[in-house]
């Protein structure tokens, strides 16, 4: 991978991993775009290791605060508090992506990288995301919602193992069904991204030491530009998410998906 298409996957990662317009299907079609080679799902996640650096500094006082009630409150249930209950939110609901993650390697590596399939995955959830948004309430607390429902949150980011559906989007989604604030929304989905993009991101990168074709130095590279655009997206996006409803970016991933279709279609771009 040239240097210059490596920031510019740091960048465009950086930008879109915390938008709800998916990152790894903005990361498959920039190569299609510019005449190379998909890097491959092992890449994004890599790369992603570097976002995941900006939530964990954005969040840090969080993140200290969740760990410590959660293992107090696994010894001492007489200090279980509304942390404690996030702590083990979190690791619930991070069950499925990886057992899903798993088990589904071979389709997320292959079949799930087709450019067809992101753009109409695109297209499809975006009237989803639209429409449990508008006409969703505002009227649970995340820590009210049973261990069922924060299962289906678990599972809806699962989704986002299929370029197109955004992580940060279904997770988004799934709690605005739920009744949740699109605020509150956002912070759960980004603290819900640290195990999950982590625990990729390092297998990952053990799998691919020795058959890294994209080049260790522009990986690292890519991961260090999307750490710092990431920092600034996550602020940008909270403080966006209180005045305004999905409907910008529902717009943006329509037109982006028809733009693909097309573009697939005229023979323009090229699905390998």
């Amino acid at each position: 991978m040239s240097w210059w298409l490596a920031a510019a996957m740091g960048v465009l990662q950086g930008v879109t991993e915390f938008l709800p317009i998916s990152s790894s299907a903005h990361l498959r079609i920039l190569p299609a775009l510019v005449g190379q080679k998909d890097p491959g799902a092992s890449f994004t996640a890599v790369i992603q290791i570097g976002t995941i650096f900006s939530v964990l500094i954005y969040f840090k006082n969080d993140l200290v605060s969740i760990s410590k009630a959660t293992l107090i409150g696994i010894f001492r249930k007489n200090q279980r508090n509304k942390e404690f209950k996030m702590g083990l939110s979190i690791i619930l609901a991070t069950l499925p992506i990886i057992f899903l993650g798993y088990f589904g390697q071979d389709f997320i590596k292959n079949g799930a990288r087709d450019l067809y399939l992101v753009a109409y995955v695109m297209l499809i959830f975006s009237f989803v995301m639209f429409f449990v948004d508008k006409y969703s309430k505002f009227d649970t607390d995340i820590n009210e919602l049973s261990r069922f429902k924060i299962l289906m949150l678990g599972f809806a980011q699962s989704l986002a193992l299929i370029p197109g559906f955004s992580r940060s989007g279904v997770t988004i989604t799934a709690a605005r069904f739920f009744g949740i604030n699109r605020a509150d929304a956002a912070r759960f989905s980004f603290l819900l991204s640290v195990p999950a993009i982590v625990l990729s991101g390092l297998y990952e990168a053990i799998g691919i030491t020795n058959s890294n074709e994209s080049g260790w130095g522009q990986t690292i590279f890519a991961a260090a530009v999307s750490f710092v655009v990431g920092y600034l997206s996550i602020a940008w996006l909270i403080k966006w998410l209180g005045n305004h409803s999905l409907k910008t970016f529902v717009i943006y991933r329509i037109a982006l998906a028809l733009v693909i279709i097309a573009l697939l279609n005229g023979g323009i771009i090229s699905n390998l």
